[in-house]
């Protein structure tokens, strides 16, 4: 059975930065892309970001790129995702995934606001 579960998330200021933090197991995990998306308030969900299996290949949504890292540690079956100047529209629940079109977990809340 897999899980991920994900954690980091908080209130944070605009202007602020958070890491979020990802454990999967219960599959090969070296052997999967890995996504972040994110859903905030009555929207619908929106793909954040994603890391090839060896760690060596990123992409980013335009919303976040240059302000968003991921990366993964394959020992520790873990993906992560540095947030930095955080802004309001950055606000959701995120969720970390192996199925870019699925979310499969509970996800970790980010609010950003004064």
């Amino acid at each position: 059975q897999v899980q991920l579960v994900e954690s980091g998330g908080g209130l944070v200021q605009p202007g602020g930065s958070l890491r979020l933090s990802c454990i999967i197991s219960g599959l090969t995990f070296n052997r999967y892309w890995m996504y972040w998306v994110r859903q905030a308030p009555g929207k619908r969900p929106e793909w954040v970001s994603e890391i090839n299996p060896s760690g060596g290949s990123t992409d980013y949504s335009e919303a976040v790129k240059g302000r968003f890292t991921i990366s993964r540690d394959n020992a520790k079956n873990m993906v992560y995702l540095q947030m930095t100047s955080l802004k309001s529209e950055d606000t959701a629940i995120y969720y970390c995934t192996y199925d870019r079109e699925t979310i499969m977990s509970q996800g970790t809340q980010v609010t950003v606001s004064a």
